[in-house]
């Protein structure tokens, strides 16, 4: 029986006006590698499937790809994991070369079947890897519901010059110590050219290679982005005991932000209100940073930020070889608020642990250039996250727009409401999340900031090649802000907490002024 993908959210409809070469083919149905055309497969049929195990131990449904398009070859199967709602998106292939970018196989190796195996199962399933012809390379595994071989011409392998190194992502099933997982490139990031195929795999399968130069014309252009991000755009809710809110840049710079060189402490300079005064280029080398206002009551006001014109900040980039864009969305808060703990019963405060100044925050969106769906979000937290796909996000009031949530104080972004422990077992920093009166829409007032692949029409303002810190380091001493933290507690819990406290990254901590968004190692490579 064929399982049709029922996506998750509303479809953005593709710009028909006139466009550059960016834009071009976005949205269009299919992909070409530069001789290798791919699309998704709109529709799949069950092969095999098991109710138990897995993630979450609800069972996984092995599926292979159906009604695929006149001249497109499968390359693999694909397992949804019982708690799915969707099949994901699972590519086939059709050569537009000279013919040879695609042969059959020559044969199949078994890998595993669950003869043996005492689980919940409809039948029994066999899984199988192509065996390719010299110079080709299996791209996914096959999986049958019979002991009898597939045939040769059911998958086609890949060129290897065709593909890349692929690794392991999430994990799909697994028994008796068989286990098989969804694949992506190793090497990932806007100059990679690796493409996730959908198929299953187990490790060291080879993933496919993105070789078209042209492949900027399956990137959206700046019109389509506009069209993406105000459809998409998320509404991001704070706590409603947030004292620091977010703002725009310029309104930072023009409210009394001060520029530190070092060695010359006691003359500041103010910056101006597209940071054009600002070292450009270069390296975190610790010679500049940049402060709040000296004026006392001018810097609490400025801790505070400006919520109604608060803006976020836009870097586009292509990802898994252009086959997704990745919208990162950045949002400024002037300051970072104190950090509380929770240790079993007991609520910590941790003094001025966390406060630091200029806070820079962000939620990824990542768009499927083969139909402009929102495919998923990364929630940056702590110099860490997690991706949520698409189906699973909250939306706001039946619209394309998602749901994010800033923690108190700390500004990490959640996907849910509640409360996040950034520790062990019952002891870390306390991540609190409302959905609370005050929030921002980003789509109300945004720029793009940068994408690379787009020739001309971005104005990238001068503090986005600012490579130093925006704060100060702690002008406050850590060791003792620690010692006065966990006095009130139990002797046997305050090393807990301390060895917590300390295992924060530094810019978390405070120790060190944050630096900006092209700092941030995910502003060349993936989320991570």
């Amino acid at each position: 029986m064929a399982l049709p993908i029922h996506t998750s959210r509303p479809r953005v409809p593709r710009q028909h006006a006139a466009l550059a070469a960016a834009g071009e083919g976005f949205s269009s149905g299919t992909i070409s590698l530069g001789g290798l055309l791919v699309c998704r497969a709109s529709s799949f049929s069950k092969v095999w499937a098991v109710h138990e195990g897995g993630p979450n131990n609800q069972g996984t449904t092995f599926l292979e790809p159906s009604s695929i398009p006149q001249g497109f070859f499968m390359l693999g199967c694909h397992g949804q994991p019982g708690n799915e709602k969707s099949p994901g998106g699972v590519l086939v292939a059709r050569d537009e070369s000279a013919g040879d970018l695609l042969k059959a196989p020559l044969d199949y190796s078994p890998v595993w079947n669950s003869e043996s195996a005492r689980i919940k199962k409809d039948g029994d399933g066999y899984f199988w890897m192509p065996v390719p012809p010299e110079g080709y390379v299996a791209v996914g595994l096959v999986v049958t519901a019979t002991r009898e071989k597939p045939s040769v011409e059911k998958v086609r392998c890949v060129r290897s010059d065709f593909t890349e190194i692929g690794e392991t992502d999430q994990w799909i099933w697994g028994s008796s110590g068989f286990n098989v997982f969804s694949t992506r490139p190793r090497d990932r990031g806007m100059g990679a050219m690796g493409v996730a195929t959908g198929t299953l795999g187990i490790p060291n399968i080879a993933c496919l290679k993105n070789r078209n130069p042209c492949y900027a014309s399956f990137m959206p252009s700046l019109s389509q982005i506009d069209t993406l991000f105000r459809s998409y755009s998320p509404i991001v809710y704070f706590h409603p005991d947030e004292q620091y809110l977010p703002s725009s840049v310029d309104w930072f710079f023009t409210n009394g932000a001060l520029l530190f060189h070092k060695g010359e402490e006691s003359r500041p300079v103010a910056v101006d209100p597209m940071g054009s005064n600002l070292p450009q280029g270069g390296s975190n080398d610790n010679a500049y940073w940049l402060d709040l206002p000296t004026d006392p009551r001018e810097k609490e006001r400025v801790k505070r930020g400006d919520l109604p014109r608060s803006q976020a900040y836009l870097h586009v980039k292509p990802m898994y070889g252009a086959t997704f864009t990745d919208i990162a969305a950045w949002l400024f808060y002037p300051f970072n608020g104190p950090a509380k703990a929770k240790v079993e019963f007991f609520n910590v405060s941790l003094g001025r642990i966390g406060e630091h100044v200029g806070d820079w925050e962000h939620v990824t969106l990542r768009i499927s250039n083969f139909n402009g769906e929102l495919s998923a979000v990364f929630f940056s937290q702590h110099g860490g996250g997690t991706w949520v796909k698409a189906q699973d996000l909250e939306y706001q009031n039946g619209s394309n727009k998602f749901v994010a949530y800033s923690s108190l104080h700390g500004h990490a972004s959640y996907p849910k409401p509640g409360l996040v422990l950034q520790g062990s077992g019952k002891i870390g920093i306390r991540n609190d999340t409302v959905k609370s009166k005050t929030f921002v829409d980003t789509g109300a007032n945004y720029s793009v900031v940068a994408a690379d692949y787009i020739e001309s029409g971005i104005v990238t303002p001068p503090w986005l090649n600012y490579y130093r810190e925006w704060g100060p380091k702690v002008d406050y001493d850590i060791n003792r802000e620690i010692q006065m933290a966990v006095k009130v507690l139990p002797g046997k819990l305050r090393a807990v907490l301390e060895k917590v406290v300390r295992s924060l990254p530094k810019e978390v901590l405070g120790e060190e002024g944050p630096t900006g968004p092209k700092g941030k190692s995910n502003w060349d490579g993936d989320e991570s």
